[in-house]
């Protein structure tokens, strides 16, 4: 029976969008699913009352190797080899979602922002399709007003050693949940290891601007594409909505009523500021929809 871990990075704003997703994962998963949270330094006091025998508390700075030095009162790092350009928190978050599957003891990580909730029960078997972890991929989602997106997809290339992109539109691979195979982010920390001839995690951080779901992506459809029949994809596992804007707790419900048959999770971005109340009212809709379906 294939095994299942979750990957979250947190910061204290999010704590309450955490705590529910916390819970969620209790409700929804397996007693062998570990939820593996990692939070800045200063943090970790603040987050441990999760820490328990499923969920894990870590410093992101502990999964770093000690050439990288965190600057004070900061989310800043420098890495000692390179201190050019220096290592925003941005970027740390997302090399440490890269660390934390690749050395997960599970066959499917979730990875899953603290805005994230599940909703309906919630195996590794979900995600894994004919033997393959499911792959997230919005084809031609990508168009030129998405300059950071065409920006990521052109970074992603030159790390894995790919010619520039193809004509626009491009494909995307960004979401709030989505299911790695950690033996394939494995083979895509070796190629880049091999294309740059750095540490895969020094020629990652070492740039400005880049995403590792588009990197991840990009590897399993034009590396692993070249060799081998891709995943089959998947975009039907968490009912997601990007609205900028705060709902009310009636919008909220409105929208946890269209909970697709097919998703496990629910996500209202946290850009959204959407009141906690109706973020909660919401997840009482989902449970209702979840079991009438």
């Amino acid at each position: 029976m294939p095994k299942l871990a979750v990957v979250t990075p947190s910061y204290p704003p999010d704590l309450p969008l955490f705590a529910d997703l916390h819970e969620s994962v209790l409700a929804h998963t397996q007693d062998a699913t570990i939820h593996h949270v990692y939070v800045p330094p200063g943090d970790l006091r603040l987050f441990s009352r999760f820490q328990g025998p499923r969920c894990r508390v870590s410093v992101r700075s502990r999964a770093l190797p000690r050439r990288y030095l965190r600057l004070p009162s900061s989310e800043i790092y420098v890495n000692a080899r390179r201190p050019w350009p220096p290592v925003r928190g941005w970027i740390t978050q997302q090399a440490i979602k890269i660390h934390a599957t690749a050395s997960a003891d599970a066959d499917v990580v979730l990875i899953a922002d603290s805005d994230v909730v599940l909703v309906r029960p919630t195996k590794a078997e979900r995600f894994v399709r004919d033997g393959q972890v499911v792959l997230y991929r919005e084809d031609d989602a990508v168009h030129a007003s998405m300059t950071r997106h065409v920006i990521w997809h052109q970074v992603a290339r030159r790390l894995l050693g790919l010619s520039p992109p193809p004509s626009l539109p491009l494909p995307d691979y960004v979401g709030p949940m989505i299911p790695w195979d950690p033996a394939i982010v494995r083979a895509m920390q070796r190629r880049i290891t091999e294309v740059t001839g750095r540490h895969w995690l020094d020629a990652f951080t070492a740039e400005m601007h880049i995403s590792e779901f588009i990197l991840y992506g990009v590897f399993v459809d034009e590396v692993l594409g070249q060799s081998q029949e891709s995943p089959p994809v998947d975009t039907t596992f968490c009912h997601t909505s990007y609205d900028p804007d705060p709902w009310d707790e009636a919008t909220a419900v409105a929208f946890a009523g269209r909970l697709g048959p097919q998703a496990v999770g629910m996500a209202i971005s946290a850009k959204s500021n959407t009141p906690h109340h109706a973020r909660r009212a919401a997840i009482r809709r989902c449970a209702e929809v979840a079991a009438e379906s």
